[in-house]
């Protein structure tokens, strides 16, 4: 099935990330949010990292137009009639997207594919809550979309080969790598690294070292590009609070979600997004380590 209309649910960072993306390798896109505050702001993101792929030569102005020209925004749901493909990029929640998906279910042609951005959640869970399970598919991009070159394809119990013959031919044309997972919690990438970043976490809530001594350590250590701590708080750590949950509930107790990390999200800290997480930020750029973790301090200072 040749898919040219895409539908994207959900205005936050990964929604308009993937809807930029989108425009941008000839799809026309409908972004949906119910806040219209949130479309006007993913709108407004999009024009600003387009307007600066100009500026800096990585795209022609009229490349630019003709992408801005193929987004439109819809606060409803009946931008959907239409799509040959909905990709769902609601917070991590399975009931959330579930909700989601029933509510397009009667909107969308019959041929349309509900994919969705999970990280973690069960693809058969949430196909079972429609009537296409055969035409359900995961579609797991990374932060930030544009630059990422990866999509996880997460395959359900029922889902179709033509379905991920699809849904593979819009992520090559999108630029991307793709990699294959069955339907098991954490998939590929989130199994082998959220066990990590929560790890960090726990090293340093138990004052065995720094938030600059674990970051540097497995920088300088392990020639990561980025510490695990500081790409905690890119991810966000709601998020990375919610993957462990949902791994810690459906695999064992052995993935269960940092006390440290429980805390700086109830205290509102979720990383860069928020401003502070195990650092802090302005202006998206990290100023330091965040003072309410003053006691963790580096044996370097």
């Amino acid at each position: 099935m040749a898919i040219q209309n895409i539908f994207v649910v959900g205005a936050g960072l990964m929604g308009s990330g993937i809807a930029q993306n989108a425009i941008t390798s000839g799809y026309t896109v409908t972004l949906n949010d119910q806040r219209q505050e949130a479309l006007d702001r993913a709108r407004a993101g999009i024009e600003k990292s387009l307007n600066r792929d100009v500026e800096k030569g990585r795209m022609a102005a009229e490349a630019r137009d003709a992408a801005l020209a193929r987004l439109s925004t819809d606060a409803t749901m009946e931008g959907a009639r239409n799509a040959d493909l909905v990709i769902e990029a609601i917070f991590e929640n399975l009931e959330a997207k579930q909700a989601v998906f029933s509510a397009l279910e009667d909107l969308c042609p019959e041929h349309t594919i509900f994919a969705s951005n999970t990280s973690s959640i069960s693809l058969t869970a949430l196909a079972a809550s429609t009537k296409r399970p055969s035409r359900v598919v995961g579609m797991h991009f990374f932060s930030p979309v544009p630059r990422m070159r990866l999509c996880e394809v997460i395959f359900g119990l029922l889902t179709t080969q033509d379905v991920l013959d699809d849904v593979k031919e819009v992520g090559e044309r999108m630029g991307k790598t793709l990699i294959l997972a069955d339907d098991k919690p954490g998939f590929i990438v989130n199994r082998a690294l959220l066990p990590m970043l929560n790890e960090a976490c726990v090293i340093v809530g138990s004052y065995i070292g720094s938030v600059e001594d674990v970051d540097n350590g497995m920088k300088l250590g392990c020639n990561h590009p980025m510490g695990p701590l500081e790409l905690a708080d890119m991810i966000g750590l709601d998020i990375l609070l919610n993957v462990m949950t949902v791994m810690e509930k459906e695999i064992g107790s052995k993935y269960a979600p940092s006390l440290l990390l429980r805390k700086l999200v109830v205290s509102g800290f979720l990383g860069r997004k928020s401003g502070a997480g195990f650092y802090t930020y302005e202006n998206g750029k990290k100023v330091g380590v965040n003072p309410v973790l003053a006691r963790f301090q580096s044996v370097a200072r």
